[in-house]
């Protein structure tokens, strides 16, 4: 077990201890959460700077406001409710669109409009919220994913996760949905997290319940080798979520929308560590890296601008080896 743990340590693999102790508690003020916890707030944050997000239909805080805020959807036959204080996928409603007076579900249920305000209540009561607390609803537009993904994921959509430093992107995963994640992209439900070469947005391998694998377990096509379209734009978008926060260790969300492009979904202050596995690399080692570049900067009391810290990464952090398909 020593043994196991001192190689992990010389490939410069970040544990949970080290990710709460050197990133999380040291880069990122506590009075700062709410702007990643609250995806309302920070929705509407991002929309001030300029960041490319899914378009903010509507919200509701109270009750009272639940038949209005119906009312504002009758324009669209598609769009997703989110709890805004929500974690891992929880309480999202995604209607894909409209049957006489029902609401059809991404997984083919009819509902009645009932069982929206139900939902809506039971979202404002905080059932799906982070401690529980009190909460607000949002209604975006639904992401259509881009072509590419069509023959490695299954259903639903799926986002890339980049791991951001104080600005430096130093790590990046396309995470897929498979059957048994009911089309989330989400780890913990049996999603595959897939390694993104920083410098070529190429794909790498994959990970899947912790173990390395090379093909999608439902379309049974290699997830390596494949290229995600305009790849500079969500490094840039991923850059620039640093000084729209102040927050220094981030997981960045984005998806690829076929008509949009490039969409920052949602920002977290604790990132998983299965990144790590997703690309055969270390994240410990490559903060180090970064800092030590971020130390040299300032003693020669000189910064970067967003483009000039991508540029450094896709220097550092590229992958060794691409896959041959690439």
């Amino acid at each position: 077990m020593l043994g196991r743990w001192l190689a992990l340590r010389r490939r410069g693999v970040m544990g949970i201890n080290e990710r709460n102790g050197d990133y999380v508690l040291r880069y990122n003020r506590r009075h700062l959460y709410p702007l990643v916890d609250d995806k309302l707030l920070t929705k509407e944050r991002a929309i001030r700077a300029g960041i490319q997000v899914p378009d903010l239909y509507a919200s509701v805080e109270s009750e009272h406001g639940i038949n209005a805020f119906l009312r504002s959807l009758d324009q669209y036959h598609d769009f997703v409710i989110k709890p805004s204080q929500g974690a891992g996928g929880d309480g999202i409603l995604v209607i894909t669109d409209r049957f006489d007076h029902f609401y059809r579900t991404a997984g083919g249920r009819l509902l009645t409009e009932d069982d929206i305000k139900h939902h809506l209540s039971n979202t404002l009561s905080g059932m799906y919220s982070l401690g529980g607390h009190r909460d607000r609803a949002m209604v975006e537009y639904r992401v259509t994913p881009d072509s590419v993904f069509g023959a490695i994921s299954y259903e639903g959509v799926p986002d890339i996760r980049i791991i951001v430093l104080c600005g430096y992107p130093v790590m990046a995963m396309l995470r897929l949905p498979t059957r048994q994640s009911q089309g989330k992209a989400n780890l913990h439900q049996g999603a595959i997290g897939v390694g993104v070469d920083l410098a070529t947005g190429i794909t790498l391998e994959g990970t899947w319940h912790n173990q390395v694998i090379q093909r999608h377990p439902d379309t049974a096509n290699r997830v390596a080798g494949v290229q995600l379209p305009d790849w500079n734009g969500f490094m840039e978008i991923a850059a620039g979520c640093y000084e729209l926060t102040g927050l220094g260790y981030l997981g960045v969300d984005l998806v690829l929308d076929k008509d949009k492009g490039p969409l920052m979904l949602e920002l977290n202050a604790r990132p998983g560590l299965n990144i790590q596995i997703a690309n055969d690399a270390g994240l410990g080692s490559r903060c180090a890296v970064v800092e030590r570049h971020m130390e040299a900067l300032a003693a020669a009391g000189e910064t970067e601008t967003p483009s000039k810290r991508i540029s450094y990464c896709q220097q550092h952090f590229a992958s060794d080896i691409l896959p041959v398909s690439a």
